[in-house]
């Protein structure tokens, strides 16, 4: 393999394109571009794009340029499947030069790998020559640094050698942050002699071993676990930079030299602009630096022309769109230019001068066009408008059916027609599962048709059918040739397979526990007390680590009390997190164990409610459905995307509940936009394979709306009848609608609560899917929990209501979580900051330029029309719409109807949009008075945005002459930080902090929760289900209202040193982990993790191994207490408590002389041997007593001695990487 995320292409369509380039009009181009004329005008069809930029490229490499993003994904996508990864896209960065946000890791180093590859076409490690470049307008305008393709990555390789320190300071300078864990492209971690690093243009981050200075070994590895994926092999890693402004020595002179001409009597720079060049002087990056360019680099700037080889033409696609779009971004980074870097907006004596900055704008379109052809690059134009002297490409687009089966039926009868006299025909679809329908209903029309191998071209008299990334169909008469594709036929637009962006992160699994001084933790044996720090101390020549907390003093006016807890017993903490701030616990007192006693009660009721619920399921005869059939997974493979594993994971488990003949009850949790709705759609097929009828509730008319588009476009093509019922349906659709359900004709069914009503009858009722159960009320919440009993109910939420949350923890709801965004989805860019009106207009024109729609939330209905007014005044070009809750319903109905359809381009409204409305592409939000919105408000909102190919913006703006309340301030910082995407989890946490947990978990309960904190609550619900279940089964289940810790405390030096994990952080998630086993294998796992994550087990961190697995040996005898007491020659090892039999007692006696046994106590004492033989010599320890400690419990049951040995074991991987 070359180096990650240069993995080679097919080229399923290179076969198909060849063809085509047979017609005259083709070959007449492609000699006339071999000429190399300076000027030449094409015209033809928009699906003409792909086979002209293929004829032209066959002379050598060739730039095109489309007017969008949108357009440029596609038709890489389409030039890959002929060049394979010879065709690259250049992408655009995300924002405007003058906008205060860096564009993303991922963009910048995209654009420096094709940057590098243009420079060095013969680096083998890169893939082969580049022969087509495909950009956007705005990368052809934007100037850039004109260095950037002589930065050298950093490239390894095993057995390359490397000076480690260097090697540091390179990732650094090319703006690679250092963290210590690696989580995001543009990260990298040291620890000892392992470097972890996540190139921006890799699939997932690497991990390299060193020996000394060479690299010994290099393997992939898992964001979410940090765990090696043995199934990559890789040799060679290539690391470009992560910005495009590297802070160099002369950059950061530079700053400095600017702060320097500031007026002498001010002490400090007022504006951003001083704090932003004193932290460059310093070396720090922060965001929106690019815009300083030109006063930081004051060299020329360069364009992407100038970085082509020699000669190289440029042919723009679309000219006349082209043209308009760069005259639309010249005036927008104008107005970003005076919004941002404003007298107002940097203060009035910033230390440089507006003006230049102007120098890192967009260029004027002719002016480049003049600049290429000057340095000898010929400037080439295909446009569907007639010109004179222009080639007419004897092309012409395929008919389309859009998804009308009548059409659909004459396209089939064209291609009949054609291949029948001899000609040529293909149809091309993204999927295998539609390719062969295709052929099937081809067949069934009897039309002679074939599947055809990946690359080969069309036969004649037979329709060949292809599966291959191909958007627009053509008819090339001059080749009789027809192409049809599956857009149009369904007029649905596949994502580009080739063209997918690298996939996002999953959240994490490894989650450390990440404690600050202060913090509040809650420890199960002693309550509620204030995290201090992590100390190290030295007992009886041992060295172990602790953690300190702080508890309420014992006595008046005394100092705090102070708990040290032993690593091992971590698993007994966790951080509070409860709503308000609580009282610290008293150690020793009994205000803890009355209020979890307490606690305990509560949880009791709900726990035998939620069980009774439970039983009644499993007892209640379900319908047991069906395997999969062959149509479900026809359906299946017509998906427009790539599932991603949480995704499939989900619907593997749901399949599997709905075969069981118990009624299936799953929550399916996962951030707005990853993919529910496709789950639902899958079951709900199912469902009707088996004759049953489906029911999907949702909260909104809106909602309604859109699932029944999805539904009714993912069901086509298939005997399936799909109906919404609505408050906005009409009264005779309504009973229409209504009897169908009754007489069985209806198969699916989407509504708001309307179908809960009493009137309403099934014929046959098989599942029923929740959408955001959350926001149905109380009435409505009982009778979807009646229906629980008897029929398959599947609800899906974005913030898990902890109530669902706890349960589906503790067993009672089965929980699915989708945790990895899909493939196209970025995170959303986040600007939170004081309101000014130059941004606001500069980010809604930036939006409208790319066509996109905005959604501008204004709180507040008796003030929303003035605020649409001045949103006019801003964007005087945009159409511009009201929506809000006390409108008519018809009247909201349709404005957000005719918003969906593209009439309007700005929706100024309240927060109906929070909920599920799906309108992919309005991709800015701009949020009025942020600080009086709730933290999941606020999370819903920007979850509305970026939910398409596009990057989405938020603007979260307060009042510039407000102050901030702390817990506004708090909520926006949290909405600022966790701009990744799937923050939902982590916010809807952080949310039950700030706001308390009363209104989440029903008044009667927050009080407990308050009183012991959430995680603990949680692990109480749990156990008492756990005990509950048991009794109905008719066990007995043992929960002890405490469940006791084992103590263990020998002269062992059993810690993990932090020159083998630095960062106390992850010292203390190892700890948390180990602590956590339960069973020996839970051991091997994390030995195995730390292995691969930190290199082998040093001797400290072996012995805590063997500690571990001694605690696991004393929790199956039962003990809680194993120490070494005494000094000298009575040291001895105390043991409680055991109970022994007359037997055990005599075995104790003849196998450990001296050994004694007190049976009122239950206690037995050993002395403790010698290391040799001499009178003088020291008692064993280490590793040694642990051992003898094990021999001792398993000798007392009666086991053979020496058979377990727990201080020995090589797991996987162990003995690799030994330095």
């Amino acid at each position: 393999m070359t180096a990650p995320g240069q993995e080679y292409v097919h080229t399923p369509i290179a076969g198909l394109v060849d063809l085509a380039l047979t017609a005259p009009a083709f070959v007449e181009l492609a000699q006339r571009a071999a000429e190399r004329p300076d000027e030449l005008a094409m015209v033809g069809p928009a699906s003409a794009q792909l086979y002209a930029a293929c004829a032209l490229a066959r002379g050598g490499p060739l730039l095109v340029v489309t007017a969008t993003g949108r357009e440029a994904d596609d038709l890489t996508a389409e030039l890959r499947g002929v060049f394979g990864d010879a065709a690259v896209m250049f992408p655009s960065w995300e924002t405007l030069p003058h906008e205060r946000l860096s564009p993303g890791v991922d963009t910048v180093g995209a654009r420096l790998m094709v940057l590098y590859r243009l420079a060095h076409p013969d680096d083998a490690r890169l893939g082969p020559a580049l022969r087509v470049v495909v950009t956007t307008a705005r990368s052809l305008l934007q100037p850039m640094a004109p260095d950037l393709a002589d930065i050298e990555p950093v490239t390894l390789r095993v057995g390359a050698e490397f000076d480690f320190d260097a090697l540091v300071a390179r990732l650094v300078e090319l703006a690679y942050t250092r963290v210590d864990m690696v989580g995001k492209r543009g990260e990298f971690a040291v620890r000892g002699g392992i470097l972890d690093v996540f190139p921006p243009t890799a699939e997932h981050p690497v991990r390299v071993e060193f020996w000394g200075d060479e690299v010994s070994e290099m393997r992939m590895f898992a964001v979410a676990d940090q765990r090696s994926i043995a199934e990559i092999d890789v040799d060679t890693v290539v690391a470009v930079p992560c910005r495009e402004l590297l802070l160099t020595e002369e950059v950061r002179a530079r700053a400095a030299k600017l702060i320097e001409t500031r007026p002498p009597d001010d002490d400090h720079i007022t504006g951003s602009v001083g704090e932003m060049l004193e932290k460059i002087a310093e070396g720090i990056p922060v965001d929106g630096m690019e815009a300083l360019q030109p006063v930081l680099r004051p060299d020329e700037l360069a364009l992407l022309i100038d970085h082509l080889p020699a000669d190289t033409p440029v042919l723009v696609c679309d000219a006349e769109k082209v043209r308009t779009r760069a005259a639309d971004l010249i005036k927008t980074g104008r107005e970003f230019l005076e919004a941002s870097w404003s007298v107002a907006a940097i203060g009035g004596d910033a230390p440089i001068d507006v003006e230049q900055l102007g120098g890192s704008g967009f260029r004027d379109l002719d002016e480049v066009r003049d600049a290429a052809r000057a340095s000898n690059r010929p400037w080439w134009t295909l446009s569907q408008l007639a010109a004179e002297n222009a080639i007419e490409l004897d092309v012409r687009a395929a008919p389309s059916a859009r998804g009308q089966q009548s059409n659909v039926d004459e396209i089939f009868a064209m291609l009949r027609a054609h291949v029948l006299t001899g000609g040529y025909a293909a149809v091309v679809a993204p999927g295998a599962g539609t390719a062969h329908r295709v052929v099937e209903q081809l067949g069934e029309r009897d039309t002679p048709a074939a599947m055809l191998e990946s690359g080969q071209a069309p036969k004649p008299g037979v329709v060949g059918v292809l599966k291959g990334p191909l958007h627009d169909g053509i008819i090339v008469s001059g080749a009789n040739l027809v192409v049809i594709t599956e857009t149009d036929l369904t007029g649905n637009r596949a994502a580009a397979p080739e063209g997918r962006r690298l996939a996002a992160k999953r959240r994490n699994t490894v989650d450390p526990l990440a404690l600050t001084a202060g913090d509040l933790v809650v420890h199960d044996q002693h309550g509620i007390g204030r995290f201090v720090e992590m100390v190290e101390r030295t007992v009886g020549g041992a060295r172990r680590e602790y953690l300190v907390l702080e508890y309420a003093s014992s006595k008046r006016g005394q100092s705090a009390d102070k708990l040290f807890v032993p690593m091992d017993s971590l698993d007994q903490l966790s951080r509070y997190v409860g709503g308000q701030e609580p009282g610290l616990s008293r150690l020793g007192g009994s205000d803890w164990t009355n209020t979890k006693t307490k606690a305990r009660k509560a949880v009791r009721e709900i726990a035998s409610e939620l069980v009774a619920l439970y039983a009644k399921r499993q007892a209640a005869p379900g319908h047991a459905f069906g395997p999969d059939t062959p149509w479900q997974a026809e359906m299946e493979d017509a998906f427009g995307f790539t599932e991603t594993i949480d995704q499939l994971t989900a619907i593997q488990e749901v399949k599997a509940d709905m075969e069981k003949p118990v009624p299936m009850d799953r929550v399916i949790c996962g951030d707005v936009g990853y993919g529910k709705t496709e789950i639902a759609v899958r079951a709900a097929f199912k469902a009707v394979q088996d004759g049953k009828q489906v029911a999907v509730l949702v909260p909104t008319t809106l909602l309604a709306d859109q699932h029944l588009q999805t539904f009714t476009a993912r069901m086509a093509g298939f005997p399936v009848t799909v109906k919404g019922l609505s408050r906005f349906t009409d009264p005779a659709e309504s009973r229409a609608v209504i009897e169908g359900m009754a007489d069985g004709s209806v198969d699916i069914v989407i509504g708001t609560h309307r179908l809960l009503q009493t009137a309403i009858r099934w014929k046959d009722l098989g599942l029923v899917v929740v959408d955001e159960e959350q926001r149905f009320g109380v009435e409505h919440k009982e009778h979807i929990k009646a229906l629980r009993t008897h029929v398959d109910v599947l609800t899906m939420s974005a913030t898990p209501i902890p109530r669902t949350l706890e349960m589906s923890l503790a067993g009672i709801r089965e929980m699915s979580t989708i945790l990895t965004p899909p493939e196209e989805r970025y995170p959303v860019l986040t600007y939170v900051g004081a309101h000014d009106d130059k941004q606001v207009a500069a980010a809604l024109r930036r939006e409208l330029l790319r066509d996109g729609q905005v959604f501008y939330i204004h709180n507040r209905v008796s003030s929303i029309d003035a605020a649409a007014a001045r949103v006019r005044q801003l964007v005087p070009e945009a159409r511009v719409v009201v929506a809000h809750g006390q409108m008519p319903e018809e009247l909201l109905e349709r404005t957000v109807e005719g918003f969906w359809n593209r009439e309007y381009d700005i929706l100024v409204c309240t927060t109906i949009v929070e909920t599920g409305l799906d309108i992919s592409n309005a991709n800015t939000l701009i949020v009025e008075r942020a600080d009086t919105f709730g933290l999941s408000q606020l999370h819903q909102l920007r979850g509305r945005v970026g939910r398409s190919r596009e990057r989405g913006y938020a603007y979260f703006l307060y009042p510039k002459e407000m102050p901030l309340t702390e817990t506004a301030y708090d909520r926006l910082a949290t909405i600022a930080q966790n701009n990744e995407l799937g923050a939902g989890m982590a916010v809807a946490l952080k949310d039950l902090e700030i706001r308390g947990a009363g209104n989440v978990l029903g008044v009667e309960q927050s009080g407990h929760v308050a009183g012991v904190g959430f995680d603990l609550y949680v692990r109480l619900v749990g156990e008492a289900v756990e005990a509950y279940r048991a009794a109905a089964d008719g066990k007995t289940v043992t929960t002890a209202e405490e469940p006791k810790d084992v103590r263990i405390d020998l002269p062992v030096d059993a810690h993990l040193p932090p020159d083998y994990i630095a960062s106390d952080r992850l010292r203390l998630e190892a700890y948390r982990r180990l602590a956590a086993a339960a069973d020996d294998a839970g051991i091997v796992s994390v030995v195995e993790e730390l292995t691969d994550r930190y290199g082998p087990l040093p001797e400290p961190a072996q012995r805590l191994i063997a500690v571990a697995r001694l605690r696991l040996v004393c929790r199956g005898y039962g003990v809680t207490e194993l120490a070494a007491t005494g000094s000298g020659s009575a040291t001895t090892l105390r043991v409680s408590p055991l109970t022994l039999p007359d037997s055990a007692q005599l075995r104790l006696k003849r196998v450990y002389p001296g050994a004694s046994y007190r049976a009122t106590t239950s206690t037995v004492t050993v002395p403790i041997p010698r290391a040799g033989s001499g009178v003088g010599a020291p008692r064993i320890r280490d590793l040694e007593l642990v051992q003898m400690a094990a021999d001792l419990l398993r000798a007392l049951d009666g086991q053979p001695q020496g058979e377990l040995d727990i201080t020995t074991f090589t797991p996987a991987g162990a003995a690799k990487g030994e330095r």
